[in-house]
């Protein structure tokens, strides 16, 4: 949490910075780089408020806690980064034919800091991001402000050396090219989770083989995986096992088996998993099982 909160420090800063300079310069470029770093300062929120809550207990009310906000606040994100991905391919058409006089300098000066700050923030980032989901995320997050900067820069260069103007433009729609493609998988992402799809990296055949491959098993039917957020996934089945292990004591040590087989054998650990164990002779009376 202590990353987390230094580094939305800094990149809530640097937009800060940011706007003030667009608000100066009218730098095109600056400004879809400004409203880029709102998304993301918005996301290191986000992670950071993930990070407090997620040691929240939950409630009789949220048994899951506040998980799904996560889902909710990557929705806002794809759909504003989409808005900035409109805008700026509007704007940068209404400027094609009457490119506005940008000061180079001052423009440099506002990208310079802008990725100084990125750079610091990824700095923080950096040391934690292979032991936590939800640092690597942010770390990702800042690289992207850090690409957007150097377009800026790269821009204020051309426009001081060249008087080259529409370089402003140009870097615009690089940075609005970088966002929606990246706003449409943010997007495609939350729905995936909303939907409850299979998590990506997870084969349901492979899961259902290998617990059918247990002694004692006989069928999986009604196998589930789906994720309470993205780095949550949980698993649910119905085990058909020999009508015997309710009888010597068996069944609760091949529940055990069964939720350490899932947790620990496949590339994706679920860790949250929840078996119904079914003797043989329950098949007449199931209703509803499917696939």
């Amino acid at each position: 949490r202590r990353r987390l909160a230094i580094a939305f420090a800094i990149t809530a800063s640097v937009l800060v910075a940011e706007l003030v300079g667009a608000w100066i310069t009218g730098s095109l470029a600056l400004l879809t780089d400004a409203a880029h770093m709102v998304t993301d300062s918005l996301g290191l929120l986000v992670a950071l408020t993930a990070a407090t809550l997620v040691r929240r207990p939950p409630t009789a009310r949220r048994t899951w806690g506040m998980q799904r906000m996560e889902v909710v606040a990557a929705t806002v994100q794809a759909v504003l980064l989409l808005g900035v991905g409109a805008f700026v391919v509007l704007e940068a058409i209404r400027r094609i034919g009457d490119p506005p006089q940008i000061p180079g300098t001052e423009l440099l000066v506002f990208g310079v800091v802008g990725l100084a700050g990125n750079l610091a923030a990824m700095a923080v980032l950096a040391g934690g991001r292979a032991r936590s989901l939800n640092l690597r995320a942010a770390f990702l997050e800042v690289l992207g402000d850090a690409l957007g900067s150097v377009a800026v820069i790269v821009a204020a260069v051309l426009i001081v050396t060249t008087g080259f103007g529409a370089a402003d433009t140009i870097a615009a729609i690089l940075i609005g090219v970088f966002i929606i493609p990246r706003a449409l998988m943010l997007l495609w992402d939350s729905a995936q989770v909303v939907l409850e799809a299979v998590p990506k990296g997870v084969d349901l055949e492979s899961i259902r083989e290998h617990l059918e491959s247990r002694a004692h098993v006989i069928a999986v039917h009604d196998l589930h995986v789906s994720r309470i957020a993205s780095d949550l996934p949980v698993l649910t089945a119905h085990v058909v096992v020999q009508d015997e292990c309710f009888q010597d004591g068996h069944a609760a040590r091949l529940l055990g088996e069964l939720q350490a087989c899932v947790a620990e054998h496949f590339p994706v650990p679920i860790e949250h998993s929840t078996f119904q164990l079914e003797p043989a002779s329950h098949a007449a009376s199931e209703h509803g099982a499917h696939a």
